[in-house]
């Protein structure tokens, strides 16, 4: 896929980067073709059913608006380039770009602050993709499918194969914080790595620079188009468990025993933000709840008045763990989900003032200690206690994903282990029993005739010993 497995910092020749600076220059020309259309069909699809947005400045006043992707060409053709502009990432299922109403996402992207690194600042846009490109090659990053001058900065994108659904999310975000983290050097924006994320768009001008945004640069695959990346291969490629799951389970073995050896049962901790790769599996627990509750909402043909708060609370509650949100935006991620809820509704948001502190607490690694374990201040409920507070039914139940009771998870451990015999060769006990009985009707009817059990063993291919069973047993 065009990169090495992740080594230590080697150097490399300064000639080396002055022959992929040349390249560079010589493909410049060619690149400045490249419309805004053109950028954005890299990942967006006019085929495709979903909408994206636009955020433009109006004169100091920043306008938002969202379009179907069928109208994407017209959309763009009619944009005033002389604006600042810049276009969703992702695709979404109502024209809002909240997260809570993402659809799919067809790449991953780090926006780099390059005029902010002193050994950047102040070079030509050629120079900043060589230096990115060289930059990822000794980090061991895969290199970014395209490179987007945005008039102070460069924009790394790396193209999909396809694109994901929202329920990969949590596994996508877990590969944003990996590169945007990999990436500070060369000034990554940490906080330009969210779904809902939208970035300057092609050909249209950075009234901070006067600089217009245009690709500086595409990484070329085997048949010619910009390198795209499967993202199974690139999320293991970033995100491998093995190094860091094993440290963590050893870390947290020893906090838990350190607790239960001083008695102390609840206790707040406080800490940094947690490792990016860290509680990938609890962020996709709280996503996967999030959208059972949605699935719980839809199977019940909408929420009742009475119930929306309850609802809205802990469908934000679940995202803010998920990750895939934050405090900043929290209350627009609410707004977002109230309309979902109820498109009349005014929810108020004193009642969420105080999930909004637990966040503040959340992201800046606190945690909750409680009988040894150590719990994230937003709240972490066990599924009895979602069962019984939205009292999710039995047959509601076995629609859901991971709100369900532990009768309802052994029978689909049971059906899993099933599954998994069946694969292995293995038959159901009706399946078992028929066949045994068209065997013991053969090996009585071979017997009668007046063969041997020996020759009837081998004329059948089993065992003497079943041969026997089958003569001597008169019903199975």
């Amino acid at each position: 896929m065009g990169f090495r497995p992740e080594t230590g910092s080697t150097s490399r020749p300064y000639s080396d980067t002055v022959n992929c600076l040349v390249e560079l220059k010589s493909a410049s020309l060619q690149l400045a073709l490249f419309s805004s259309q053109d950028e954005a069909q890299m990942y967006h699809d006019r085929t495709r059913a979903g909408f994206f947005s636009l955020l433009v400045d109006s004169q100091g006043e920043k306008r938002q608006s969202s379009h179907r992707l069928a109208d994407m060409p017209k959309v763009l053709s009619l944009l005033d380039k002389k604006r600042d502009t810049w276009m969703s990432q992702a695709e979404f299922i109502r024209p809002n770009r909240r997260v809570v109403n993402l659809l799919r996402l067809g790449l991953l992207f780090a926006d780099l602050d390059t005029y902010r690194v002193p050994a950047l600042a102040g070079r030509a846009p050629d120079q900043l993709a060589a230096s990115v490109l060289y930059f990822c090659a000794e980090e061991g990053l895969p290199p970014p499918s395209v490179l987007i001058y945005s008039g102070r900065g460069i924009q790394a994108k790396w193209l999909l194969e396809g694109t994901i659904p929202r329920q990969a999310l949590p596994r996508w975000n877990a590969c944003q914080r990996y590169l945007v983290d990999r990436l500070a050097h060369v000034g990554a924006d940490p906080m330009a790595k969210d779904a809902s994320r939208v970035l300057r768009t092609v050909e249209t001008v950075n009234s901070k620079s006067s600089k217009v945004c245009r690709v500086v640069h595409v990484q070329s695959g085997l048949d010619g188009q910009p390198i795209r990346y499967n993202f199974e291969y690139l999320a293991e490629a970033l995100l491998p468990a093995a190094r860091w799951t094993i440290e963590q389970q050893r870390q947290e073995q020893q906090k838990q025993a350190e607790q239960r050896a001083t008695g102390k049962r609840f206790l707040l901790v406080p800490g940094n933000k947690a490792d990016n790769l860290r509680g990938f599996s609890g962020r996709q627990l709280a996503w996967d709840r999030l959208e059972d509750l949605r699935k719980l909402a839809e199977l019940r043909g909408g929420v009742g008045e009475g119930s929306r708060m309850q609802h809205l609370f802990w469908r934000l509650n679940f995202l803010l763990l998920s990750g895939a949100t934050n405090s900043k935006q929290m209350y627009h991620e609410a707004a977002a989900l109230a309309r979902e809820l109820d498109p009349q509704w005014n929810s108020r948001s004193k009642e969420l003032m105080t999930l909004f502190s637990k966040a503040k607490a959340y992201e800046a690694g606190e945690k909750v200690s409680f009988d040894g374990k150590d719990y994230a201040p937003l709240y972490t409920p066990k599924n009895d206690t979602l069962i019984n507070l939205f009292g999710i039914t039995a047959d509601e139940q076995r629609q859901l994903k991971t709100i369900v009771s532990r009768v309802e998870a052994a029978e689909r451990d049971r059906r899993r282990h099933e599954l998994r015999r069946r694969a292995a060769g293995s038959v159901d006990r009706q399946t078992y029993l028929d066949t045994a009985k068209t065997k013991q009707t053969q090996a009585q009817a071979l017997r009668r005739e007046g063969l041997s059990v020996r020759a009837i063993a081998r004329l059948m291919g089993v065992s003497v010993m079943a041969v026997s069973r089958y003569i001597n047993t008169s019903e199975i």
